[in-house]
């Protein structure tokens, strides 16, 4: 068996931006003196005119961007999850979301994963907070060649956009050659009857190991891949929730707001079902190795399994 190939999805979308701007000239990159981690810096070796590092000042690189906007550039701003979306809330939802202007938002090192940085730069809260903005579209690609099709396609869609990458390598499990990015299309990864796993993000490979491993005990576990949270995919998770009856949700972000609320919102309306959320609780989170955390918390193939379980009452 060949090696897993890991990537954190950080790198793609520095990569991503790299190859889009010899195409597209109107394709301007802002970051808040994180170039380097962000990965924006590709870009910025590349094209040193269109980039412009805006300091540790989020809500006025927001502002920026929202200006360059306005005269028909198509600005990418970047910053940490946290920053980008909690600091800059306000700006974001004035400045860009309630113009409704083209800018994407670029936001990496989101949820537990970031490690050692700690509970302050974990951001868990991000996808909750800009479902709350009419209009914003909001996409969590679960892996390299997910998160540059995600890219492409933010690039296309016209209107305020925020993506959410992480810092931690996660496994490629996409074929490049045959995988094709629809917005607000979830993907059908794996079949099943007995109970379906809802994955977004960094969790959509443990929902993956999680259902083959079930499936060797002789539990069919549908898994689906929602990448982009919002509009969401209503008619892939109704159909599930209909023919399976129980539907887990798994998130590397709180269960407050997060996919397992924007799920629930959906069943709620359409084919009431059982939902359980698998994220993170009402809590913050702590400075740590990237993997023993995601253990700690739950956020992983072995109790995604558990949980599949208890649930089904076996």
């Amino acid at each position: 068996m060949a090696d897993v190939i890991k990537k954190a999805t950080r790198e793609s979308y520095g990569e991503a931006l790299a190859e889009l701007g010899e195409k597209y000239e109107n394709l301007y990159v802002l970051d808040a003196d994180l170039a380097a981690a962000t990965k924006t810096g590709i870009f910025k070796k590349k094209y040193p005119d269109r980039f412009f590092d805006c300091g540790i000042a989020e809500a006025n690189m927001m502002g920026v961007a929202a200006g360059l906007a306005a005269t028909g550039k198509i600005p990418f701003a970047s910053s940490f999850a946290m920053f980008a979306a909690g600091r800059a809330f306000e700006i974001v939802r004035n400045s860009i979301g309630y113009p409704h202007l083209n800018v994407k938002i670029g936001a990496t090192h989101a949820g537990i994963s970031v490690g050692e940085d700690g509970a302050t730069h974990q951001c868990n809260e991000d996808i909750a907070l800009m479902r709350t903005i009419p209009g914003m579209v909001i996409i969590n690609p679960a892996d390299d060649v997910e998160a540059k099709a995600a890219v492409a396609a933010a690039l296309e869609h016209v209107g305020p956009l925020y993506m959410r990458f992480g810092r931690l390598a996660a496994p490629v499990f996409n074929d490049k050659d045959t995988y094709k990015f629809e917005l607000g299309k979830g993907v059908l990864l794996r079949e099943g009857d007995d109970i379906t796993i809802v994955a977004t993000g960094l969790m959509v490979n443990e929902a993956l190991v999680a259902a083959d491993a079930l499936k060797a005990e002789g539990i069919n576990a549908r898994v689906i891949n929602i990448h982009t949270i919002k509009p969401i995919d209503k008619d892939i998770i109704t159909k599930a929730a209909k023919e399976t009856g129980i539907i887990v949700t798994v998130e590397e972000h709180s269960i407050i707001g997060g996919l397992g609320s924007a799920v629930s919102e959906v069943v709620t309306e359409a084919a009431p079902c059982k939902v359980v959320k698998i994220g993170v609780n009402d809590e913050y989170g702590h400075s740590g190795p990237a993997v023993d955390l995601l253990k700690e918390f739950g956020l992983s193939s072995d109790n995604i399994i558990k949980t599949v379980k208890e649930t089904l009452g076996k």
